[in-house]
């Protein structure tokens, strides 16, 4: 099937590694050119040289930081430069903050919904005027599952997530019908951050594979493993994509059957 992505330009935050360079990568694919964005110069030089030697020329890589409004309105005015415009924003960019209500303090709070919000609200408002002006424009946030079934020990993001996903719908009807707006709720998915918590583990004498299976019976994941960036990434370039033109407002769970919502 023709996505209709020949030609597009595509914006993503967050794109150095993990779902947010899956997605870069399968845009490229579908011969479209991307913009990826990330606050890690060396990571960022590494993706970036990674989808140069597959995509020649149709790569851009621009340091940012997306709580910062002055970074993500200079990555807009480089994407201008560069393509001309854009046609597809993908907001990527946050991770999971581990705590209880008692343990989070005041400031990790104002960190948390600060991180949450503004990697969506920032791009939004830089790349509306670009998005504007494309036939095809669309907007798509990667959010989690938490928005709608909340951790205890997740307490801070559950909340963050569950007012990113109502800022979501009310930007799908605030937007159409010039740009659709969507979203892919997460559950777990083998990324950094999951690397990271295998790296500080209790027991250093298990191996990946054994705190894996560990994990997932823990989490009671009914696909007996974690999801991977390239089953996102899939989702992500379907829903952006003008193949999905009627479709806005629109939640698509990736999670492996977890979620226990109706």
């Amino acid at each position: 099937m023709d996505l209709g992505l020949a030609g597009r330009t595509i914006v993503v935050t967050g794109g150095t590694s993990g779902i947010g360079l899956a997605t870069a990568g399968l845009f490229l694919n579908e011969g479209a050119k991307v913009a990826i964005c990330g606050r890690d110069e060396a990571r960022l030089a590494k993706a970036s040289a990674d989808l140069e030697a597959r995509f020649a020329g149709k790569v851009m890589a621009h340091r940012c930081d997306v709580t910062k409004k002055e970074d993500v309105e200079a990555f807009a005015a480089a994407v201008q430069k560069w393509a001309g415009g854009a046609d597809i924003l993908i907001n990527n960019a946050g991770q999971g903050r581990m705590s209880t209500f008692a343990t989070t303090t005041d400031e990790q709070w104002r960190a948390e919904l600060d991180l949450k919000f503004f990697s969506q609200i920032h791009p939004v408002r830089a790349f509306q005027p670009l998005l504007e002006k494309s036939t095809a424009a669309a907007i798509l946030a990667v959010n989690s599952l938490l928005a709608y079934q909340p951790e205890p020990y997740m307490v801070c993001t559950s909340a963050a997530r569950a007012g990113v996903q109502s800022l979501v719908k009310s930007l799908a009807t605030e937007f159409a019908p010039r740009i659709r707006v969507n979203s892919v709720m997460l559950g777990l998915i083998d990324s950094g951050q999951w690397e990271r918590r295998f790296q500080a583990r209790e027991n250093k004498a298990q191996t990946r594979d054994e705190w894996m299976v560990e994990l997932t019976k823990t989490k009671h994941i009914p696909f007996a493993r974690l999801g991977l960036p390239d089953e996102v990434a899939r989702a992500i370039v379907f829903l952006a994509s003008p193949a999905a033109s009627y479709v806005t407002g629109a939640s698509l769970e990736i999670s492996g059957g977890i979620s226990r919502y109706i």
